[in-house]
């Protein structure tokens, strides 16, 4: 592999570079043996392996500060059981890696290949309704934490965290029980997707119910808007997932906010709408949204 492209793929993973100080390992030189190795088969172009290892990198980086955050307080702890001196977090998590790294690699294999046998399922069963497998219409459902930033202003930076880590959890238990699927956490907001709107809706009524209406947790907001969507490296993008993140805004608290075409899908003998006030929406103009409720 060309020194150049190298650079570029480490660059793309999420590392910094070392210019020409000789900082490389064995295992550095696996991995990218193992991209060039897919590359010289002709399966991906330069390019497009360079769009797959940024996600890998984007989604391990993440996976392992969210690791380090719940999980460095016992690893210490567990190493100071085991009788060590006082350590650093390098030593300890050094430790830790070496009793139990090839288990939590386990873990790691078993939940990809997992999800990428429910991708690849979905890939079908849009290529059989859609010529563009990478276009399909979803309902797209936004929730957030109403008044995050004075809440965190309020509370301790741990019980942020604390309070972040519930949300995320709950509402993640909520969507995969509706068949949805969460795309992405934003901290105080989560963004999912169903395959249709009244899943959907019954993933919005879901989160009320074990976000918004316990009282220990803060209240919550809802839009959901259906249409056309765009897939692209595990995100969504198009015209209902900004108008979702707008109704979201103008939703009252503990409450569902949908379009048109949301309302227009759900079953008019279970559901009834009733129109909101006109309003100017960024991006969309002036917008009528309306709130659901089941009959």
């Amino acid at each position: 592999m060309p020194l150049e492209q190298a650079r570029r793929l480490w660059r793309t993973l999420g590392f910094p570079e070392r210019g020409d100080e000789k900082a490389y390992s064995e295992e550095d030189v696996i991995g990218l043996t193992a991209i060039a190795d897919v590359m010289r088969d002709g399966l991906v172009d330069f390019d497009r392996a360079l769009n797959v290892v940024r996600g890998a990198g984007l989604s391990m980086a993440r996976l392992a500060d969210w690791e380090m955050g719940a999980l460095i307080q016992p690893i210490e702890d567990q190493y100071a059981d085991n009788g060590a001196p006082p350590s650093t977090p390098t030593e300890a998590t050094a430790w830790a890696l070496e009793r139990y790294g090839d288990r939590f690699e386990v873990v790691l294999l078993y939940a990809w290949r997992r999800h990428l046998a429910a991708a690849v399922a979905r890939l079908e069963s849009m290529r059989a309704i859609a010529a563009d497998p990478h276009t399909t219409d979803l309902t797209v459902g936004f929730a957030d934490i109403v008044s995050f930033t004075a809440l965190s202003n309020e509370l301790t930076r741990e019980k942020i965290g604390d309070l972040v880590e519930v949300f995320e959890a709950r509402c993640g238990d909520v969507i995969a029980v509706n068949g949805g699927r969460l795309v992405k956490s934003m901290g105080d907001a989560v963004l999912f997707v169903n395959e249709d709107a009244l899943r959907a809706f019954a993933t919005a009524e879901g989160i009320i119910k074990v976000v918004g209406r316990d009282k220990r947790m803060p209240d919550v907001r809802l839009g959901l808007a259906t249409g056309s969507v765009v897939l692209r490296l595990g995100d969504v993008y198009g015209p209902p997932v900004n108008l979702a993140a707008r109704l979201t805004q103008v939703a009252r608290r503990n409450r569902i906010i949908v379009d048109h075409d949301t309302a227009g899908r759900l079953p008019a003998d279970q559901f009834e709408t009733r129109p909101l006030p006109a309003r100017p929406m960024r991006g969309f103009g002036v917008m009528e949204p309306l709130t659901v409720r089941r009959i």
